[in-house]
């Protein structure tokens, strides 16, 4: 298992590696200058320069990646050069926002599909099998930013149970923050919940056609225990793969969500700061979300070793 956790720590830390390179040189050569975009179109030459040399823009490109990545692994993510902020100050008051959406989205997103998922697979063919498959294409078919409004509309103009947008803040006690997160973790949760669903579906029914499957009936189990204790575990390497994948998706494509209910999070932090050519935040939170994809990857690959034995009888 050591060993299998060491190669997946090598190969973590060459991804990052390349991740920063395209990162860094993407955002680099695309249009503008973000001196000249704060000055306006009317500044002086002169004091262009001065701000492209205050805001260290006038070095090489790859000194300036260096500095960068040396910054970063001192847990110095540089300054922002619209706010004059540290961006590690910026990326922590909204990490505390994108991250237990994240969370939370996820969390409902697996309370509703493994479920969902079991009962389809055990009911194949019947009218339960056919209720939960067409509620999943239903989700994975209606697009989150359309379904958000439609929460929005529902459960915060016509029912006023939920703010329709906007972020109370954790100061003001946990249930306050959670039920401002409520809705658009919803709006996040029941599309991957489908696809999930489909997904824990697919495993189980293979898995039931194997023959140990069949062994562990003709010892004695019944069909529901044979399902619980040897179907299920089985059926998780694909929807682990699954889980992490959306755990990704959710901290880093909650831009459109985020807009729609104006949350504070890295999502609208990352549009902000394209729109303002804020070139050195755009690059730290990317390559934050992209350490975050990267990790949870590196422990989704764990999590395989310890639900099936035979990787790590491979390494």
């Amino acid at each position: 298992m050591l060993r299998y956790a060491l190669k997946r720590l090598m190969s973590l830390a060459l991804s990052l590696a390349v991740a920063s390179l395209v990162i860094f040189f993407v955002i680099e050569v695309a249009p503008g200058d973000p001196a000249s975009y704060m000055l306006g179109l009317n500044a002086q030459p002169d004091t262009v320069a001065a701000l492209r040399a205050e805001l260290g823009l006038d070095v090489s490109k790859g000194q300036r990646y260096l500095d960068w990545i040396g910054g970063m692994l001192r847990g110095d993510f540089g300054t922002s050069y619209t706010y004059r902020t540290p961006v590690a100050q910026m990326i922590g008051d909204r990490l505390w926002v994108s991250l237990p959406l994240a969370l939370y989205a996820l969390a409902l997103s697996t309370a509703i599909a493994f479920p969902a998922g079991i009962y389809a697979a055990s009911r194949r063919g019947r009218a339960g099998d056919a209720a939960v498959m067409g509620a999943t294409q239903l989700g994975v078919a209606i697009p989150n930013f359309w379904f958000a409004m439609m929460l929005v509309l529902v459960f915060a103009i016509n029912l006023r149970w939920f703010s329709a947008g906007g972020f109370a803040g954790w100061d003001k006690g946990l249930w306050a923050g959670l039920r401002s997160l409520t809705l658009p973790a919803v709006s996040l949760a029941l599309p991957q919940a489908a696809i999930l669903a489909r997904v824990m579906r697919s495993s189980l029914l293979d898995i039931l056609g194997e023959d140990f499957m069949r062994t562990a009936r003709a010892k004695g189990l019944t069909r529901s225990q044979a399902l619980w204790r040897h179907g299920v575990r089985n059926a998780l390497i694909p929807v682990l793969t699954i889980i992490g994948l959306q755990f990704s998706f959710l901290l880093a494509g909650a831009i459109i969500i985020e807009q729609v209910f104006y949350l504070p999070g890295l999502g609208r932090l990352v549009f902000q700061a394209i729109s303002a050519r804020d070139l050195i935040v755009v690059e730290s939170v990317v390559m934050l979300l992209v350490f975050a994809v990267i990790v949870v990857n590196f422990a989704v690959d764990l999590a395989y070793a310890a639900v099936d034995p035979r990787l790590r009888a491979r390494t």
